[in-house]
């Protein structure tokens, strides 16, 4: 399938290895092929709804240093040297608001964790699969259809 998935000014897939970036697009790309193969309007919309769940990079990672932080807090009551771990998570996170891009993002991203971005896109493609939209073609392939719908949930 053509590159769809290039025009993004995100920090967090411009700081991504292009190999973890490549493995979540295939990810999408492989849902959306199937969704067109199989053209189940009720399969595409209980697989919008798995969508509407999903967690994206923003609140996996307000979550997890909330949870740091809070543990490392209540730790650090006992012995003071856990306060280090608040310390470090509330660093952490202020770095990815800052700059967009943290360590954590990093390793959210090998496990697979995606930008708000990329989940919309997917969204909007199997959207436009099962009709919710009129710029997509019906004639040609499941690949050909899969393809168009991409590139149209990008413009």
């Amino acid at each position: 399938m053509e590159t769809w998935n290039q025009t993004s000014t995100d920090a967090v897939r411009s700081h991504t290895p292009l190999l973890v970036n490549r493995r979540i697009d295939e990810h999408v790309e492989a849902c959306v092929r199937h969704m067109a193969e199989q053209g189940d309007r009720a399969e595409m919309s209980r697989y919008l709804e798995r969508l509407e769940r999903e967690w994206d990079m923003s609140r996996a990672l307000t979550v997890g240093a909330s949870v740091a932080s809070g543990l490392g807090l209540l730790l650090g009551r006992r012995a003071g040297t856990w306060r280090v771990l608040s310390a470090v998570a509330t660093g952490l996170l202020l770095q990815q608001g800052l700059f967009g891009f943290g360590p954590l993002s990093g390793l959210l991203r090998l496990m697979g964790v995606r930008t708000r971005r990329e989940i919309d896109l997917e969204k909007f493609a199997i959207k436009a699969l099962r009709g919710d939209f009129e710029r997509i073609p019906n004639d040609g392939g499941p690949l050909a259809k899969a393809n168009a719908a991409l590139v149209a949930a990008q413009s």
